[in-house]
């Protein structure tokens, strides 16, 4: 299963990898939104179990992975700047569905609210509006580490917090990508957090409230970071909005077990394609050693 590659202009400010995986049979498209420090390999498993259900559309953000070397990264890019990014690709590939994970809701969010006509559904996986203690503590080490560019320790930061469920070897691989960024990729997180920490996260709820298509929000059921019951504060928001918590997985989802990993597909499809979906459907757990990252 080889993708597609192109690296797209986008407005003539940006250049952005991206890889399409097409399945002839596909009726639609998919594309999925990386959380933050995260590249296209960490949606590897994700592809396996939407692929060839969906055509599925992965891309890397202008500062990190395959993009990164084709941006100057001259100034920080905001959440905003994130959400017009995707509702450019989603014209580009005429994409019916969203799926974003962990910080890459916030970009989604920004995306559906201006109400994209070719959107039909969106999952928004591992996002809260809500900080808890679990993530201000997170957040507030994470910031500190990420100002002064310790990359050792912002690694094990993730993987003892939002990662510590993952297997060993997602670890060790994590770790390895997370503590070796360029210094632009720990500046974007750092001002990431910093905005998070500082603003008034009514900004999520005001987007939810101009969402006019169904959004499914999936969260783990251990992930003490982005809580399930965190995520059902949109339930007053987004018109449409359903809510699933994967049982005994934390915050990675797909990615820490092979029970997970089924849970995670048969979610997908139920909201997806709730039609044709079989309610034991076959899969491929694949153990992918890539970044992860959030």
């Amino acid at each position: 299963m080889r993708p597609e590659i192109a690296v797209l202009d986008i407005q003539g400010q940006y250049r952005v990898y991206t890889e399409f995986y097409r399945a002839d049979a596909a009726e639609k498209t998919i594309i999925l939104v990386n959380g933050s420090m995260a590249t296209t390999a960490s949606f590897a498993q994700t592809v396996k179990n939407l692929h060839p259900q969906f055509n599925v559309v992965c891309y890397d953000q202008p500062y990190a992975g395959k993009s990164k070397a084709h941006n100057l990264h001259e100034k920080l890019l905001t959440k905003e700047v994130e959400g017009q990014i995707l509702l450019e690709l989603i014209d580009h590939f005429a994409a019916e569905h969203v799926l974003s994970f962990s910080w890459g809701g916030a970009a989604t969010l920004v995306a559906l609210a201006h109400q994209p006509r070719r959107i039909e559904k969106a999952v928004i996986s591992s996002f809260s509006p809500e900080i808890n203690a679990h993530m201000l503590d997170y957040l507030e080490r994470g910031v500190d580490y990420l100002g002064s560019r310790d990359g050792d320790r912002v690694g094990n930061l993730v993987n003892s917090t939002i990662g510590k469920h993952l297997p060993t070897l997602f670890k060790r691989f994590n770790y390895r990508h997370v503590s070796s960024l360029a210094d632009h990729e720990y500046g974007q997180m750092h001002f990431h957090i910093s905005d998070l920490l500082h603003s008034d996260r009514q900004c999520f709820f005001k987007a939810a409230q101009q969402i006019n298509v169904p959004v499914l929000f999936m969260n783990g059921e251990w992930d003490e970071y982005t809580a399930a019951e965190g995520a059902r504060l949109f339930a007053d928001h987004v018109q449409q909005a359903t809510f699933t918590t994967l049982e005994a997985t934390g915050h990675f989802l797909d990615m820490e077990h092979k029970a997970a990993c089924r849970d995670s597909r048969n979610a997908l499809l139920g909201f997806l394609k709730p039609a044709q979906h079989e309610s034991r459907p076959r899969y491929h757990y694949v153990q992918d050693h890539h970044a992860l990252a959030i």
